[in-house]
């Protein structure tokens, strides 16, 4: 089962008080902080979630009509929303906005003028010509902290390229690295260059938040897909560097260590991570019972059996396939080494240890009636970070942020819903 939790988009906690008024709660260190999200797709959204997460009170702007682009990817849930969307837009409320329509463009103003953070992740001088460049929102707002989400750094000569997730891996050498020996590139399973800038990006917020708190001065953080992917090559971006030639690719295998990948047991695939010699020691006699390997000269340090892989992986891979996998992690547990099941997705996110972590939340929607959203991963003092709002619907909260956040009065209220057709 999954943990439930009955909301129709109600902040759980104090929900009536103004957030700068609510009371400090455990899993919301954020509590208070004002975050305008202008961003669209993957990498923006997920920042600005990461800080909704925290307890920030989070107001999405999307296109009044079209919404944001991934209320149109993935498994549809209800009549607007999507699996992607609903991955990327927890804790957050939606406001239609037309940034070409002046009245539109003069409520962002209004968001921007009382915001913490502002996030956008426009092609490069997009946002300017709106009007809701750093310079101009800095000038309403000397406070603001101002997050720019670029495919390419914006002090490069191709600062004005499009930027998308599967672009980035093939051009910094991530899907290079990929995959099998001999395999093609392959890109990985999941947007990776994008949730990975979603995540450095609310780090550097968080961080000028901080600095704000010193200086009493807002500041622009800029990031960028290549500059991130760039650094998601890691130590196979500085081997590549020291050897002056691209590693091999080991797939499932660990380049360095052996016995640590992926093995075939008798009945389905097995995690074996062996980083020491107690664990070697303990995998050769006590899991597959084959004491003679650790006494092969060829095999006594893991130095040796990087040498000799050709020959001791073979034996491993005999060895393995004798046992089931129950076994196999059972005899592994008892002496401490790290192992594992290879699970498919629907297995892993359905399993006792998923429910355990209460990962996955139910919740309920006004259209689908039922939907699943992943939890935030964060505890504070113990606290798991509450999931405060469900992934909202297309301007659902129009009314609501008009009225409360910007106090507009019932005539102007009125007026917006006429203007866009909504009454």
């Amino acid at each position: 089962m999954t943990g439930k939790l009955d909301t129709r988009n109600e902040v759980q906690h104090d929900s009536n008080a103004a957030p700068e008024n609510r009371k400090a709660i455990p899993g919301e260190p954020l509590a208070g902080v004002k975050v305008v999200d202008a961003s669209r797709v993957l990498a923006g959204p997920l920042s600005a979630q990461c800080l909704g997460d925290m307890g920030a009170d989070v107001i999405k702007i999307e296109h009044p009509e079209r919404g944001d682009d991934t209320r149109d990817w993935g498994v549809r849930i209800g009549e607007r929303d999507t699996t992607y969307f609903y991955s990327m837009n927890r804790n957050k409320r939606s406001i239609g906005l037309d940034y070409t329509d002046k009245k539109d463009l003069d409520i962002v103003l209004k968001l921007v003028k009382n915001a913490d953070v502002f996030i956008q992740n426009f092609k490069y001088g997009g946002a300017e010509k709106l009007g809701i460049g750093y310079e101009q929102l800095s000038k309403i707002n000397p406070r603001l902290i101002y997050c720019s989400i670029s495919g390419y750094d914006r002090h490069s000569s191709e600062k004005e390229r499009l930027g998308y997730d599967i672009v980035l891996q093939g051009e910094t050498g991530l899907m290079g690295m990929n995959g099998d020996l001999g395999q093609p590139p392959l890109k990985f399973g999941v947007a990776v260059v994008d949730l990975f800038t979603g995540l450095y990006s609310a780090q550097a917020i968080l961080a000028a938040l901080y600095e704000r708190e010193r200086t009493g001065r807002g500041s622009h953080v800029e990031i960028s897909l290549y500059n991130t992917a760039v650094q998601l090559t890691a130590y196979y971006g500085l081997e590549a560097l020291a050897n002056g030639k691209d590693p091999l690719k080991w797939g499932n295998n660990h380049p360095s260590i052996m016995p640590y990948g992926v093995y075939e047991a008798a009945d389905g695939p097995v995690v074996i991570a062996v980083g020491n010699f107690r664990q070697f020691t303990a995998f050769c006699t006590k899991v597959i019972d084959r004491p003679d390997i650790m006494e092969d000269p060829r095999f006594k340090t893991n130095l040796d059996r990087i040498k000799n892989r050709n020959i001791i992986g073979p034996i491993f891979k005999e060895e393995v396939k004798k046992f089931p996998r129950a076994e196999l992690i059972r005899r592994m547990n008892e002496v401490d080494i790290p192992c594992g099941e290879v699970d498919g997705l629907y297995a892993a996110m359905t399993s006792k240890r998923a429910q355990e972590n209460q990962m996955v939340c139910e919740v309920d929607h006004p259209i689908a009636g039922k939907a699943k959203v992943l939890n935030p991963p964060y505890r504070f003092h113990g606290q798991r970070s509450p999931l405060q709002r469900r992934p909202p619907m297309l301007g659902e909260h129009n009314i609501e942020i008009l009225k409360d956040v910007l106090g507009f009065a019932d005539e102007e209220v009125n007026e917006f819903m006429h203007r866009h057709h909504l009454n």
